[in-house]
């Protein structure tokens, strides 16, 4: 009798005890081809400042895709949906948080948006707990539109866009609205996404020569983006406008509601330790 009820006891206790996830981190970069995404499109700083907010501050992955095509192309989605498996499976990752910049958020939504289109999605698709999209372009950019076009911006903002590639095409207002009617998920009027996609706006450039807040992340960035945002909204981080950072998800923050001196982000420094930005992201992962 006593031992039946020792190992009651026992089962009951087995039966309750919380099951752990292993939580792990994803890097997602935005719009050209990356071979070393952690130096060259984030930086140390930052992957690794994030990356304090894990349990374990080792479990993090930058992904290195060819995001130059569209983003269903096996290049972009496919190689994310191949770099994600494998960290997913080497690691034993069972709650997922995706960390993407700009057009990096798109390439993301198509995975979580088309879960029957490739059969690699779906274990992608039930490990996301979370997307934290930094100024993601869920609407697209007139810029796009104009580099297409082959005026001016082309050699204007070649450097931020590349040149007519077929990511610059998808992100063309006008395509990004069919997209987001037809194949994405998360913008209104729409299927909701099925785990969070949050994002971050950023909301404008500073360039002031005297300002040294302009010179985080690099100050030429800054002049360059300064430049673009003649032709956007006034709201707008020298990329994107302030509605297409916003159109998919819920905003999680606007950069000046939470940034230390409520400074701005630009789109360069979006992705920087400008601000406490990396301290933020940290202390909600």
């Amino acid at each position: 009798m006593l031992k039946k009820t020792a190992g009651a006891i026992i089962g009951c206790l087995l039966a309750s005890s919380p099951v752990y996830a292993t939580q792990g981190l994803a890097f997602v970069h935005g719009t050209g081809s990356q071979t070393d995404a952690y130096n060259d499109y984030w930086t140390g700083d930052f992957v690794n400042s994030v990356a304090k907010g894990l349990p374990d501050a080792s479990k993090y992955t930058v992904i290195n895709c060819d995001f130059d095509q569209y983003m269903w192309d096996e290049q972009a989605a496919g190689c994310l949906a191949d770099q994600l498996n494998s960290f997913i499976s080497q690691q034993n990752i069972t709650d997922l948080v995706l960390v993407t910049h700009s057009n990096g958020g798109n390439v993301a939504r198509w995975i979580l948006s088309n879960p029957t289109y490739d059969s690699r999605y779906p274990n992608i698709i039930g490990k996301v707990s979370k997307t934290i999209a930094l100024a993601p372009s869920s609407g697209g950019t007139p810029l796009a539109d104009a580099a297409i076009q082959g005026n001016i911006f082309e050699s204007a903002v070649g450097w931020l866009l590349g040149y007519k590639s077929d990511a610059v095409e998808q992100q063309q207002e006008s395509w990004m609205a069919y997209y987001n009617d037809t194949w994405l998920y998360g913008t209104s009027g729409r299927p909701t996404l099925p785990s969070t996609f949050k994002s971050v706006v950023g909301s404008d450039v500073d360039s002031a020569i005297w300002d040294s807040d302009s010179y985080c992340g690099g100050y030429q960035y800054q002049v360059g983006l300064e430049t673009t945002q003649n032709w956007l909204d006034s709201c707008s981080d020298g990329f994107l406008n302030c509605s297409s950072q916003s159109a998919a998800g819920s905003t999680w923050f606007k950069d000046k509601d939470r940034t230390d001196g409520r400074e701005p982000l630009s789109h360069h420094q979006s992705r920087r330790t400008c601000f406490s930005l990396d301290k933020i992201i940290r202390n909600d992962i």
